[in-house]
């Protein structure tokens, strides 16, 4: 077995393993200080699409994590750069709190459908509104394909069947941003100036974020908290 690189750089999941929710994990503000006093480069990546960015940030402040900015990488934001290349006028299947994050992007006469976990939207109506756009050629864009995530009241329903249900009634097939797919976390890692082998991801899904880390050559860290 190939020697393992020196580690430079940690990837932290957040829902699930920093919080649930508006409440922080027992002992995950105490971590995340010890984390911050060794020598290495911290990026938060969360596949969340429930809020922006920016909501998202203030959460995590409320719950005493002291986190910047310029230190997250969501799957929303590896969406919108890439509905800014198509150069596409989604339909954005979303939840209200994380159109923010799609600020000056043309959602008039859509001509593609961009699906995160948007609860308040998946009822049969706009469902076959979406089905009808990619039975014309729309593109599926898929913010990311989680099964289920954690909620203070139980494990509850993410995205990916709904995805899927979609995928089969149009025989096609989604273009997927978040983890576990390599891209994500590939250009989660192209700021901070590491190889993947200089990198560990610590997260609450076997599937998502261990596998998905491993897929691209990165150690990755399990945590039994969260959907664990």
């Amino acid at each position: 077995m190939a020697a393992r690189h020196a580690l430079e750089a940690v990837l932290v999941d957040l829902s699930g393993t920093l919080h649930i929710e508006d409440a922080a994990v027992p002992g995950a503000q105490e971590a995340l200080k010890r984390l911050r006093g060794a020598s290495v480069i911290i990026r938060f990546v969360t596949n969340t699409t429930k809020e922006s960015k920016q909501h998202l940030l203030e959460r995590l402040r409320k719950l005493e994590f002291v986190i910047s900015e310029n230190e997250i990488f969501t799957s929303l934001t590896a969406a919108r750069s890439l509905l800014e290349q198509k150069q596409v006028r989604p339909m954005l299947l979303v939840d209200d709190r994380a159109l923010p994050d799609f600020k000056g992007i043309q959602t008039s006469d859509p001509n593609a459908v961009v699906i995160g976990l948007a609860p308040e939207h998946f009822h049969y109506q706009i469902l076959n509104q979406a089905f009808r756009l990619l039975l014309d050629g729309a593109p599926l864009i898929a913010i990311h394909k989680a099964r289920y995530y954690k909620r203070k009241d139980g494990l509850a329903l993410g995205p990916g069947p709904f995805v899927t249900a979609l995928e089969y009634a149009t025989d096609t097939k989604a273009t997927v941003m978040g983890k576990p797919e390599k891209t994500f976390f590939l250009e989660a890692l192209r700021g901070t100036g590491c190889e993947a082998e200089e990198a560990v991801m610590i997260g609450d899904d076997c599937r998502d974020d261990v596998g998905g880390a491993q897929d691209v050559g990165m150690l990755g860290i399990l945590v039994k908290t969260g959907k664990y």
